[in-house]
């Protein structure tokens, strides 16, 4: 029964809105596995904002690096997301790409290897300007290396396009 489905795009382009639909049109109680550290006031109302946007149906976890701890066998899982769950082992490990990536890999793989269907929110950080701040291109650099680790072990994988989602594999 295991499934990895992959939703990837940029920011505010209904990424997690689609993983939410389709979540709930494979589950009546699906798990929201979230994994954003609230790093300023700004970012705490968000979490805030999707905590009270989602209905009742889901059950929430909130994880911020160890996602395989919890027993997901049977059923569909949501994590959202990927992004934020890289930042959390590269602010951790030191801003270090290649022991942030080993670590994220290695969970990602225990994670994996229970019987769930997940579905995982991540961002395409890369598809703009290449940022002029030194620690935010060796993180989109990370980002970019975990999201085609992630994408080749995925069954689906879908871009979205202002709210659009196309399906890639």
């Amino acid at each position: 029964m295991r499934k990895i489905t992959l939703i990837t795009g940029g920011q505010r382009s209904g990424k997690s809105r689609y993983a939410q639909e389709l979540a709930l049109s494979l589950s009546p109680n699906p798990i929201y596995l979230a994994t954003s550290r609230a790093w300023d006031e700004e970012h705490r109302v968000r979490i805030n904002r999707h905590k009270e946007e989602r209905s009742t149906e889901w059950t929430t976890i909130e994880e911020e690096k160890e996602l395989s701890k919890y027993d997901y066998n049977g059923g569909v899982v949501l994590i959202d997301c990927i992004t934020l769950w890289a930042t959390n082992f590269f602010f951790d490990l030191e801003s270090n790409v290649e022991l942030a990536l080993d670590a994220l890999q290695t969970e990602f793989e225990k994670l994996i290897a229970q019987d769930a269907q997940f579905i995982l929110v991540t961002n395409e950080i890369g598809m703009g300007e290449m940022s002029q701040n030194y620690l935010q291109r060796k993180f989109a650099d990370l980002q970019g290396w975990l999201n085609q680790y992630i994408a080749s072990r995925a069954d689906e994988v879908y871009l979205m396009v202002s709210g659009i989602p196309l399906k890639v594999k």
